[in-house]
Parts: structure tokens; sequence; C-alpha cells
């Protein structure tokens, strides 16, 4: 990442794919002016991109229509790599708050991968869940819908993306009053780990 400007605390959205498919509606979704006005808007400074192995090409194209220092780049700094076999940690962990490292709260937005989604849940970071409805036999979308159900993430279409970004800022403040309570008149919460085993049937 780009050097930060100490008077200002970092804060990170990192964007993932994920290792497989390609997703490059969602890459042309987050590297378009109404989300990285959303993201200065919000008070974000670095977009970080995992673009996936076939990606490279049009990532650069998309990028190039927001030169450093213009006015187009909404003042983000933005860099991407297409896979880390080492997996997403590191960069998921730089969506951590940190003050001690003067780093903000940030976000991740993530395909609808199940690596993914318990990756940023378990760092307790924001997520916002875009499913790739590109491809077939697969059920991210109502994964996706159920964990919002749920109170865990953030769903949302890559059309508009954009929208989800003051929408994760409500669910940062909503997850710090975690787990949620079950009380006599409110609906049974379900966990995590009974909604992925529903919707994916992996768990234990």
């Amino acid at each position: 990442m780009a050097p930060q400007d100490h008077d200002r605390p970092m804060k990170l959205c990192f964007v993932t794919v994920g290792a497989t498919a390609s997703f490059h509606l969602l890459l042309q979704a987050i590297l378009d002016d109404k989300f990285l006005a959303a993201l200065h808007e919000a008070n974000y400074t670095h977009l970080l991109v995992q673009y996936g192995k076939d990606s490279q090409a049009l990532f650069e194209e998309l990028l190039s229509k927001y030169p450093p220092g213009s006015p187009s780049r909404h003042g983000i700094e933005i860099d991407g790599f297409d896979f880390n076999h080492a997996g997403l940690d590191r960069e998921m962990r730089l969506a951590q708050a940190r003050p001690d490292e003067g780093r903000n709260g940030g976000l991740v937005i993530s395909h609808a991968g199940s690596g993914s989604i318990l990756g940023a849940l378990r760092l307790g970071v924001p997520l916002v869940v875009v499913p790739n409805t590109t491809l077939k036999d697969n059920h991210q979308v109502e994964l996706a819908r159920e964990l919002q159900k749920q109170g865990y993430v953030i769903a949302s279409g890559h059309q508009e993306v954009y929208v989800a970004v003051e929408r994760a800022e409500a669910l940062r403040a909503r997850m710090l009053a975690w787990p949620p309570v079950n009380g006599a008149n409110q609906k049974r919460h379900r966990t995590l780990e009974q909604v992925m085993s529903d919707e994916l049937g992996f768990l234990d």
C-alpha cells in the first residue's frame, strides 16, 4: 500500500472476487465514480482489490480512468493483486481498527465464498457480500440473503454496491452489540454456524 498521510488515519476497503471464478461485474462496479465517491464520503483512504487470476488486464484498464491525484480518484489510494496463495487474512486485517497503528475500522467486500465470509466475520470486520450471479448451480444469493436476514452481513448486488458502503457503517455500529440478544418476544437468532450449515451443508 502507498505511504500513509499521518495526519489522516488509514481506512481501507478490501475487495475480493475469489480464487477461481472471475467476477468482472464486481470489478467494474468498484472502479466506478459512484463507488469511489461513496468511499470518500465515508472517509476511506485506501481501496485494495484482489481481482483474480484472469482479470489483471480489466483491472488495469478500469484503473487507467482514475490517474493518481486526479479528481476522479476522490483521494483514494488504489492497489490490486491477482491472488495470494497464503490466503487473504493479512489483507482482511488491514480493514480492522487499530488506532495505535493509525488505522480506523474499514470494510471487506466479497463474493459469497464461504472462506471469505468466515474470514471477515472472524476478524470482526463489516462485510458486504456480493453474490456472483453469473455462476451456475450456486447458492450464493440465498446464502447472502440469509446472512443479512440474521444480521451478520450486508447483502448487495453489484449494481448497488456503492450504496452498501453507507449501510456497512450502520452494520459496524450493530456489530458492537454482538451477539444479539433473544428476548421473550423476539424471533430466535440463528447462529452463524446454523446459517452456513443450512445453506451450504458442510459445517458440523
